[in-house]
């Protein structure tokens, strides 16, 4: 992949024009413009002929067109109308693209990929999740991806570098979100985007993570239900010592909690933020049992 796609002839700025669209600031519209960019992320969602993409927010299609070059099949969900109808026109010429209208938030990634009308992939593909996330968006959109039967063999995507050294943090430094994502798959950040590349440019640089999932989480609990609430619980109040934070969250007596940290083998003056995968697995499972 060297070259622009076919038929990539126009800017973003003269896409915009074209069809008399303005970026929305409510829907956190910025475009990628670098080619350079639209390659790299590409190359981390590492695509091949028996893959499905599944593109989040297409915006102008900039990037749906290196994606249709890679990918057997392209589904694209555009929460956006006015952009839909600029997809529709501008990528006309693509074969195996499918354009759905809607928020990804309420709608079931496997079944936007098993329901394609015009696919000879098979009715379970594989799929690869790529987008370029809003930030209000960010976590929710994230959670829902990898959550859901089956998860994305990959994730590619373009989020605030600030989000995305959240997403790769170690023991120390670890986040609800940190959490969430490793738990899943194996995070780590590919590029890093300066503000002048998008149209019009964020506040902040930007950042491609790649997360590959696993095929089973990272560490075994027999619920995961109770493993999450009882993280949510420790990061509640993540400035307090998490015997604290655990009292409060989940409503019990400090006392049984610093019981119940013990057999974990967890020391009751520890932070959140300093628990790995692993101790917080111990930890739900004591809770849980």
């Amino acid at each position: 992949m060297n070259g622009t796609p076919a038929g990539a002839s126009l800017s973003v700025r003269q896409l915009l024009d074209k069809h008399n669209l303005r970026p929305r600031k409510g829907l956190g519209q910025h475009f990628l413009a670098d080619p350079n960019i639209l390659r790299k992320i590409v190359e981390a969602a590492e695509l091949s002929p028996d893959v499905v993409a599944l593109e989040i927010g297409p915006g102008l299609g900039t990037l749906t067109r290196w994606l249709a070059e890679s990918a057997g099949y392209v589904v694209a969900v555009e929460l956006d109308e006015g952009m839909l109808a600029l997809l529709r026109e501008e990528l006309a010429d693509l074969p195996n693209l499918e354009l759905v209208q809607g928020d990804i938030l309420e709608l079931d990634p496997v079944t936007l990929i098993r329901d394609l009308s015009s696919s000879d992939l098979g009715s379970h593909p594989v799929y690869t999740a790529v987008a370029n996330l809003p930030y209000y968006i960010t976590s929710a959109a994230i959670r829902h991806l990898l959550e859901a039967e089956p998860p994305p063999n990959r994730l590619a995507l373009t989020v605030q570098l600030e989000v995305a050294r959240r997403i790769v943090a170690e023991p120390g430094d670890m986040s609800l979100l940190a959490v969430s994502v490793q738990f899943y798959g194996r995070p780590r950040i590919v590029a890093k985007i300066p503000a002048g590349a998008f149209v019009p440019p964020p506040k902040v640089d930007s950042a491609v993570v790649r997360i590959d999932t696993y095929d089973t989480p990272l560490v075994a609990v027999a619920d995961a239900e109770v493993f999450f609430r009882v993280v949510r619980a420790g990061f509640g109040q993540k400035r307090k010592q998490l015997k604290n934070a655990l009292a409060a969250g989940l409503g019990l007596p400090p006392a049984d909690v610093s019981a119940i940290m013990a057999r974990a083998g967890i020391e009751p003056q520890r932070r959140a933020q300093t628990l790995s995968l692993a101790e917080w697995a111990d930890l739900a499972r004591e809770f849980g049992s």
